[in-house]
């Protein structure tokens, strides 16, 4: 049976653990699950919510995933001003997932209003801790009021079967001066058939007074992905772009949050750029999409900032292949062209 209550409050009073780390202040631990579904349908998304209490801040420190590859596709984790749904759980994917009413669950988005990714799971990936002093703000005058779950299932479950897959929340009521955000690079388009393309984007960051620092990256595509690379490029006076790798992975291999690979800050007037080298050995064209079949190209870039809010701008979509490429962006130059695929 699902929880009549649409909503749980993250207070104090939720504590379920202390974790136990070399931190100068307490961490306390809070489980977002999802409370107890059974999926009838291939590639279902579904999102479960907890509402913040309003009265005080947290900062979520680290994230701990309770969920397997052999159940879940992926997971996200999502900040919200509003959540998508009232409901205690809801599908959150795509529109035409949600077309078969016997699935139970009504759609709607994972967030109604102010939407901010938090973090992303995949491939069995392990326990991530943030930096010491640096959280992600919800609650009390921050714009996130609901924290929302969304998992995304990828196989059909049997009829005594039922998944309570999730997150532990490592969070501390200390004030942090160390803001943490989530950018994400993406594309739309296409792969051909019996072909390698490279799925590109960029973006110039356009916030004044801004200085973010990328700590940790993580890659993401399904099956067709060889190499996903992300890259700083900053232009100097005389005009000469220089390429900093900010991370580079196979995307088939554990999809955590690795460590950046440069300590490199991003500032007013950097374009943030990524590349996914997709091979497709299929006989058909695979889309960007939703589900296990399609694709996805996805970089994130996990920072902190001191003193001011994260980014605004969180998110940067290409039109991908085969209109978007970095070789006819005209604000791009020096592309480290083989480096970006080569492992």
């Amino acid at each position: 049976m699902l929880p009549s209550a649409a909503v749980w409050w993250l207070t104090a009073a939720a504590v379920a653990a202390i974790w136990q780390c070399a931190r100068s202040y307490r961490v306390d631990k809070y489980s977002l699950l999802m409370p107890n579904v059974r999926p009838k349908k291939m590639d279902l998304y579904l999102c479960t919510p907890i509402k913040i209490d309003p009265s005080k801040s947290y900062f979520i420190v680290g994230f701990e995933p309770k969920a397997f590859g052999h159940t879940s596709h992926h997971m996200l984790l999502y900040g919200c001003s509003e959540p998508g749904s009232d409901e205690p759980v809801w599908n959150c994917g795509e529109m035409q997932m949600a077309s078969n009413k016997q699935h139970a669950y009504m759609h709607s988005n994972p967030c109604k209003t102010g939407s901010n990714i938090l973090y992303a799971w995949a491939r069995d990936a392990p326990t991530l801790k943030l930096p010491d002093g640096v959280g992600f703000k919800v609650g009390g005058d921050s714009q996130i009021n609901y924290l929302v779950l969304q998992v995304h299932y990828h196989r059909l479950f049997e009829e005594d079967e039922t998944d309570n897959s999730g997150i532990f929340l490592h969070y501390t009521e200390k004030q942090l001066a160390k803001q943490a955000g989530v950018y994400l690079l993406a594309t739309n388009g296409q792969i051909p058939p019996h072909s390698i393309e490279h799925m590109e984007t960029s973006c110039p960051l356009y916030e004044t007074g801004k200085i973010i620092h990328p700590f940790a990256y993580r890659v993401h595509t399904h099956e067709l992905g060889k190499v996903v690379a992300g890259y700083r490029v900053r232009t100097n006076s005389n005009g000469v772009q220089k390429w900093d790798l900010l991370g580079k992975r196979d995307p088939l291999t554990p999809q955590m949050f690795y460590p950046i690979e440069n300590n490199v800050t991003v500032e007013f007037g950097d374009i943030l750029a990524a590349r996914c080298t997709m091979e497709n050995t299929r006989n058909t064209y695979t889309r960007i999409g939703a589900t296990s079949d399609d694709e996805m190209c996805n970089f994130y870039v996990m920072y902190w900032v001191e003193g001011t809010e994260p980014l605004e701008q969180q998110l940067c979509v290409s039109e991908g292949s085969p209109r978007y490429y970095w070789y006819n962006d005209q604000y791009l130059s020096n592309i480290p062209d083989k480096e970006a695929s080569v492992l």
